[in-house]
């Protein structure tokens, strides 16, 4: 019998993830599951330890984890204080995109693997994307806000007011992995055209986009859409003098990674009107400080890093994971 600890929250919660490991009864053995509700999102993830993105329950988690062999978490600290205390642990299974929350020399110095749920928020990561460049290039929010006022902005009709269609305008995806071919998917059926600058994107995968340079994406493209993983080589990769680069009334939009792009930058672009509009669900610091120039940029749509914030993506996540316990175990057989 394997015993297994399934640490959720209130977005991937023990229900889901144990309702998957039911669903493969026959296929995983005998298990002996035990489940925790940690406090996230109604409390915010931090730093615990030496680990980031974290719910702050070290000892509730050494208290269960005498005996347990597999551990399902999203927000659980796997710090060096746990896994000293876990003898029994073999597998720990992140059901997020990477494993952030896990010490992981520490974990490998005592033999246990760790794997995780890449994917999971593709699809709503794309959708929540699209949605903010179509609020972007037609100030929904704004305008929104205004009827809301008792405002009926009929002058907002005027030839330099009215926004944009996304058919027939030129997007750049500066980034290609999953999240992006499913954006530039969507994209092509509203009848865009697509360029995307990734140096390490499968060619297999280009499916009607034109792979160019970053120097070339930021000069043709009316729209640009971050996608990009934050490594050292991405970090800061979008400033000031990227922007300018930019053509003159273009769309920045960022739903991938806060430190890929220069705020600070963005808000005096959107200021001077050589950005014409931005939308973004994340930032370099969460949550956005009082005093960011985000806050009183004109034609800026914020959102508060929810882009993968749907129920199919906490069910894929727990599917995913229970489908991880299974490969594990037939492995082991």
């Amino acid at each position: 019998m394997t015993r297994v600890l399934v640490a959720g929250d209130h977005f991937v919660t023990p229900g889901l993830v144990t309702a998957a490991l039911e669903a493969r009864r026959g296929r995983l053995g005998e298990l002996d599951v035990r489940t925790h509700l940690g406090p996230w999102p109604r409390t915010p993830f931090g730093p615990v330890g030496e680990v980031d993105e974290a719910s702050d329950i070290e000892d509730e988690l050494i208290s269960r984890l005498s005996g347990v062999e597999v551990l399902i978490t999203q927000m659980a600290p796997l710090t060096e204080r746990v896994l000293a205390a876990a003898d029994d642990l073999r597998l720990v299974i992140v059901t997020r995109g990477g494993p952030v929350n896990v010490n992981s020399d520490a974990a490998q110095a005592r033999g246990i693997e760790i794997k995780s749920t890449p994917g999971r928020n593709a699809p709503a990561a794309a959708e929540h994307t699209i949605a903010l460049l179509l609020a972007a290039m037609r100030a929904i929010p704004s305008t929104h806000a205004s009827v809301l006022a008792g405002q009926w902005r009929s002058d907002l009709y005027a030839l330099d007011e009215v926004g944009s269609e996304l058919g027939g305008a030129t997007v750049g995806l500066i980034g290609y992995g999953a999240i992006g071919r499913q954006v530039a998917r969507i994209l092509r059926a509203f009848g865009a055209t697509v360029l995307i600058h990734d140096p390490y994107a499968d060619p297999a995968t280009l499916d009607g986009t034109e792979p160019v340079t970053l120097e070339e994406i930021l000069h043709r493209s009316d729209v640009i859409s971050l996608h990009a993983r934050l490594t050292p080589e991405t970090r800061g990769m979008i400033g000031a003098k990227e922007i300018a680069r930019m053509r003159p009334g273009a769309v920045l939009v960022n739903s991938a990674r806060g430190g890929l792009l220069d705020y600070d930058a963005v808000a005096d672009a959107l200021h001077t009107r050589h950005l014409r509009a931005a939308a973004f669900d994340v930032f370099d610091v969460e949550p956005l400080p009082a005093g960011s120039p985000l806050r009183s940029a004109p034609n800026v749509v914020l959102t508060p890093h929810l882009a993968g914030a749907t129920v199919q993506t906490a069910e894929r996540a727990a599917h995913q994971a229970a489908d991880l316990l299974e490969e594990w175990l037939s492995a082991r057989a």
